[in-house]
């Protein structure tokens, strides 16, 4: 299926995802902070980023930023629990998909089907 690099400091919704990416045949490389899925760009190509936008060290926007001009072309997808920081990402990259958490698991698998597809 995919290869997915995703970006999520919370520890136990970074295992949740990549276990329901895994299930559903993906490929997930996981790090759990934007520094380290930034460095993580260097072991790609990958097919989709799926990012948190708030955490330590470099933010998801930036991550996001930096993917693009590495790999043009890549889909990107923003997670967040901040409604005006979803506004914001949705500005800074309205080709992204941004979905606000709590996300249900199977939405996300959906979601991230649907931009694999597309």
């Amino acid at each position: 299926m995919a290869r997915i690099l995703l970006a999520e400091d919370d520890d136990s919704l970074r295992g949740f995802l990549t276990r329901s990416l895994e299930r559903a045949g993906h490929q997930v490389v996981d790090c759990e902070n934007g520094d380290d899925a930034i460095d993580a760009l260097e072991h790609g190509p990958y097919d989709l980023l799926l990012t948190d936008i708030v955490m330590p060290g470099a933010d998801g926007i930036e991550v996001a930023r930096i993917a693009a001009q590495r790999q043009p072309g890549l889909r990107i997808m923003f997670i967040t629990g901040f409604a005006a920081v979803a506004l914001s990402a949705a500005q800074a990259a309205p080709q992204a998909k941004v979905l606000s958490k709590p996300v249900h698991l199977r939405d996300l698998v959906g979601e991230v089907e649907k931009m694999i597809a597309a």
